[in-house]
Parts: structure tokens; sequence; C-alpha cells
């Protein structure tokens, strides 16, 4: 006969009768508790913070440039008076700049040219080379003088080379003055040339020069200071073909007629005149 020790309290049981067990629980370390507390921060503590946090919850002054990353306003996060901006002061007046190139003349231009033989008025650029000249004579001893040669004309400089340019003449109607003494200036008076005052003939040409190239120029123009591709004559005369005499004055007026000229076409080559 085998001897038993003392029994086990639970010996003869069933599982079914047994005591249930208590599971054995350790303290989490001071690790695990770390990274469970991080982890619920990075999953939850992000969006806590965006969901409760309001302007209200920003100090006064805390955002400052330094906490603004460049490049992130937009133009419509700004109020109308911040995009408006200040106005600044008016600066001050800055110095006159050089003066521009003297510009092209108009497709016409045009000068008004007194009995006298002078320039009264112009739209520019003309210049008087000489007004019912007595040149120096050049006669043959024996000849006649021929000093009033160029009497009957006016010279003028276009400052322009003037083979692309057409000249128009025409005489200046004046019923203020009664240039024939007929004490008649409404331009009525019966027969040839009694109307002295409305009526006149003209004529205009280049002068021609030594050097002259393309269609010839069949004018002579006296005056030295005229002999150039800038210059031209105006010849205006009596109807009846006669030169015109006097001084053209106001006290002398004679029968020198007033009359105007036009320049018309290319003038892209036309150099103001110097300041004499």
């Amino acid at each position: 006969m085998v001897r038993r020790g003392p029994r086990h309290p639970d010996e003869g049981l069933t599982s079914a009768m047994l005591p249930l067990k208590r599971p054995s629980l350790r303290r989490p370390s001071g690790p695990m508790i770390m990274s469970t507390a991080a982890l619920v921060v990075a999953l939850g503590g992000t969006s806590y913070a965006a969901a409760t946090i309001g302007t209200a919850d920003i100090r006064n002054d805390a955002v400052t440039s330094a906490k603004i990353k460049n490049g992130t306003i937009q133009q419509r996060d700004l109020t109308d008076g911040a995009r408006a901006g200040l106005k600044g002061q008016t600066g001050a007046q800055g110095p006159a700049g050089p003066r521009g190139p003297q510009g092209l003349p108009g497709a016409g231009r045009w000068a008004l040219i007194g009995p006298d033989g002078t320039i009264q008025a112009q739209s520019g650029g003309f210049t008087l080379v000489a007004g019912y000249p007595t040149l120096t004579n050049t006669a043959p001893e024996g000849q006649p003088d021929n000093s009033l040669r160029a009497n009957g004309n006016v010279y003028l400089n276009a400052n322009e080379e003037l083979s692309d340019n057409a000249i128009v003449a025409t005489v200046v109607l004046q019923n203020t003055v009664d240039q024939d003494g007929n004490s008649n200036t409404n331009g009525r008076a019966g027969g040839a040339d009694q109307n002295a005052e409305f009526s006149g003939e003209i004529s205009v040409s280049r002068c021609s020069f030594t050097g002259n190239t393309g269609v010839p120029i069949p004018t002579n123009c006296a005056p030295a200071g005229a002999q150039n591709a800038t210059s031209f004559v105006v010849s205006p005369r009596l109807s009846d073909g006669s030169v015109t005499t006097g001084a053209g004055t106001t006290g002398s007026l004679g029968t020198r007629k007033a009359f105007y000229v036009v320049i018309t076409g290319d003038s892209s080559d036309y150099v103001a005149p110097t300041a004499r």
C-alpha cells in the first residue's frame, strides 16, 4: 500500500468547479507611459488645438513678421486701406532734361513776304537771302549798268534740299492801299491794268548752282548767297509783266507785291537755321 501525502485542496475537482484565477497585473514602465502619451498627442493633439484656439487665445503683438513665412500673405488677406497703402510725400522737382532735337516741319511750310521783300510771317525755317537787291555792277566797260538785274526778285532759303519739293507762290490781294493812284481800291475799275491791288503775275524757281544734278534748272540766281541747293527765287510782276518798283514801305509802297510761298513734299532733310 502506497502512502500518499496530504491531498491538495483542489484535488478531485473538475475545471468547472475550480475557482477563477486573477491575471497577474504588472505596473507599466516609465518609457511605456511616455510613448503612449506621445502617440495620443500625435493623433489628437493638433486637431484639438486647431479646434479650440481662437483669436482671443493669441496675445496681442504675439505674431510678428519673423513668425510669418515669406510669400504666404496674399493681397486678398489685406484690408482695402492696407492694399491702397499710404501716399508718400511729393518728391522734389527733378532737374530739367536736355532739350530735344529740332522737330521736322509739317508737310506744308509757308511764308508771307511783304511788299518790301522781307518775311512778315511764316510757319518756320525760312530765311531771307535778298529782297529786291541792288547788286554790284558787273557789266563790261561801255555796257549798260546791270546792278538792278535782281531788283525785281526776292531770294529765300528754305533750309532743306529742294530737289524733292514743290514750290508754290501767289500774289496777296490788298485793298487798303491805292497802288496805281486811280483812287479805286475795290478792284472794279474798268480797263486793263486798272486794279493793281487785285492783280499781278508771279513766278518761282529753285536756284541753279554748281554741282546741280537731276532735272536741269534753267534759273540763274544772281546773289552769291542764293547759289545753293536750298535756295529759291520769287519774281512778282505787274499784270503786263513789268518789273515792280518802289521801296515797298508804307511811305513809298510803289508797285511792289506782297505774296505767299508754300513748300510741299519731303522735308525730312530740313535743317533748322542757326540764330544770327
